[in-house]
């Protein structure tokens, strides 16, 4: 009887690292919705504006499982940039508040690059040397392969077209 207690320690930890070491299929279990693009206005330093692309959307699960540990980044390539610019990489959900089965959650996704100048926001967006960005929206479940899941042109528009219901198409 000593043995099986002795090894029930080493059993959880078995089926806990099988849970762990789960594949998962981004693409295939969630699903990306409702795509918006517009900039940011950064507070101004030293006389400069700053203003930085955003991509919002719904993010649903549509596999028969909790995800948990989901996380967004964006690339946002210019024409003529060498570079494009990153994102921060945001957290959708963790393994404590996993997106169940059918739900859905709004993210966000900033960049880290921005363009700055003297002008006012508005007018950086109608400069004749301003690059329209494009979006490429990636996703990972766990350490799974960030996947491509959408892309798209950024708007010039500053700020948010307003709120992103959850129930739209």
């Amino acid at each position: 009887m000593r043995k099986a207690r002795d090894g029930a320690p080493l059993a959880l930890s078995l089926v806990l690292a099988a849970l762990a070491c789960r594949s998962y299929d981004p693409a295939s279990e969630l699903q990306l919705g409702g795509i918006e693009t517009y900039w940011v206005v950064d507070t101004p330093r030293q006389g400069q504006n700053f203003i930085a692309p955003v991509v919002r959307f719904r993010l649903r699960n549509v596999s028969s499982r909790s995800l948990g540990s989901i996380q967004a980044r964006a690339r946002f390539p210019a024409p003529d940039q060498e570079e494009a610019w990153g994102s921060i990489q945001e957290q959708v959900s963790t393994w404590r508040r996993p997106l169940e089965p059918g739900a859905e959650t709004v993210v966000t996704v900033r960049s880290a690059g921005r363009y700055h100048s003297a002008a006012d926001p508005d007018e950086i967006l109608r400069s004749p040397a301003f690059k329209d960005p494009r979006v490429e929206v990636f996703v990972r479940i766990g350490s799974s392969d960030w996947a491509p899941v959408a892309q798209a042109d950024v708007e010039r528009r500053i700020g948010a077209p307003g709120q992103l219901p959850l129930d739209a198409p």
